[in-house]
């Protein structure tokens, strides 16, 4: 099916940019999160356009905007984005953290970490609004509590039950040195504690106990060397992806080292706690281990198996463990390829089809059975000082996303 030209926002330069710094002046830093003032901001902007919104709020200090513009077909598009950002520190920065434009670019916590993103939407979102109907269904899901993996965010609009989408797009900066992608998939991961116990004794006379320090650690190292060095068994679709994630990572990181990451389990010790004097030999001892997985892997089965390993050292238990299977979207999929074929258009560069390193909301929507991406043109200045983006990367957002209704609705319509 043909659709008609998508809205036109190369005239909206200015709109785009003015919208981001009003985003940027208001601060949602989380903690503490509090995106009251953000939600207000983005629903008086919204008003004269006479769209259906909905505020809902799990914590009533992080309110979530839901918005919806009618399409012509019986399908619906989510683009999803969250309002708060981490927090700053603003004697460290040398622009206003809370917006500052500098010729080409903005500067601002949350300028490309994401509320550029959010600029593009909302700007996507008046574009349709004030002219044609999409020819899907578009509806906007602006979210609280990301940055610190709160309920009070995705995870409650899913709740509730509030989200009706054939498929979503994430807003996350998914850019690198210059290198653009969408994410299709990311990693499972085992969050857990170990807890070792031993035998007190004086530092001058360790042989008389048994350092629950030392015990610790060899189960750490057992734990490497047992699972870290042996190769994750990867199906065909998601060793086309690692592919993909390995040539997108391998400027950066170097192509072994990006291999490893996604071919292996990675494992990293997080904290490690025990002693409580230089001259005594510690009874007690705990470690917080983070290991994470490629999709497809059986992050149960891993697991059941670092349980036999914990039993296996001496005075080594598990305490706490949480843990996560990885999703992944087909690489040649409808949404997968709207994206990718669009933002490859929109910018004339090649778009790699990669997995994340780690997961957030984009889990938790494909294990509700809704087919989502990430994509979103930015910097590398994700968290840092001086974040920034640029009038071209919000442009471009907000050019890929205008052709997305069209271009998604065609491809699943067959």
């Amino acid at each position: 099916m043909t659709q008609r030209p998508p809205v036109d926002v190369r005239t909206r330069r200015e709109e785009l940019v003015e919208l981001l710094l009003d985003l940027l002046a208001v601060d949602t830093a989380n903690p503490p999160g509090d995106t009251r003032e953000i939600v207000d901001l983005i629903e008086s902007w919204l008003a004269p356009l006479g769209v259906e919104t909905e505020r809902f709020a799990a914590d009533p200090a992080k309110p979530n905007l839901i918005v919806t513009v009618p399409g012509e077909r019986d399908r619906t598009l989510l683009f999803n984005g969250h309002l708060d950002t981490v927090p700053f520190d603003a004697d460290e920065w040398s622009f206003d953290p809370l917006g500052e434009r500098v010729d080409d670019r903005v500067y601002g916590r949350g300028a490309t970490d994401m509320k550029g993103a959010l600029a593009s939407m909302l700007v996507v979102l008046r574009a349709y609004a004030e002219g044609p109907s999409p020819p899907v269904t578009l509806q906007f899901a602006f979210v609280s509590d990301e940055e610190v993996g709160g309920d009070a965010g995705l995870p409650a609009l899913l709740e509730a039950g509030k989200l009706d989408a054939d498929a979503c797009v994430i807003g996350e900066p998914t850019c690198e040195a210059g290198r653009h992608s969408v994410t299709v998939a990311d990693r499972g991961s085992i969050w857990l504690t170990l807890s070792a116990s031993g035998t007190a004794a004086h530092g001058s006379r360790p042989v008389l106990g048994d350092n629950a320090i030392d015990r610790l650690y060899g189960a750490v190292e057992t734990m490497r060397e047992r699972f870290g060095t042996v190769e994750l068994d990867l199906d065909p679709a998601m060793a086309a992806i690692v592919d993909e994630s390995v040539a997108y990572y391998a400027p950066t990181m170097g192509e072994a080292t990006a291999r490893e990451l996604f071919r292996y389990p990675s494992i990293n010790l997080g904290v490690f706690e025990g002693g409580e004097a230089v001259n005594s030999v510690p009874q007690r001892a705990r470690a917080e281990i983070d290991i994470r997985l490629t999709a497809g892997v059986d992050t149960s089965a891993m697991l059941a198996a670092i349980r036999d390993c914990a039993d296996d050292c001496e005075g080594i238990t598990v305490a706490d463990v949480s843990w996560s299977l990885g999703t992944a979207e087909p690489i040649d999929g409808p949404l997968v390829e709207a994206v990718a074929s669009t933002a490859a258009d929109v910018t004339g560069d090649r778009i790699y089809r990669r997995s994340a390193t780690g997961g957030g909301d984009a889990k938790l929507l494909r294990n509700r059975g809704v087919p989502t991406v990430e994509f979103a043109l930015g910097t590398d200045t994700v968290h840092a000082v001086d974040e920034y983006t640029t009038v071209d990367a919000l442009l471009g957002n907000a050019a890929v996303y205008a052709r997305l209704p069209a271009a998604w609705g065609d491809l699943v319509d067959g």
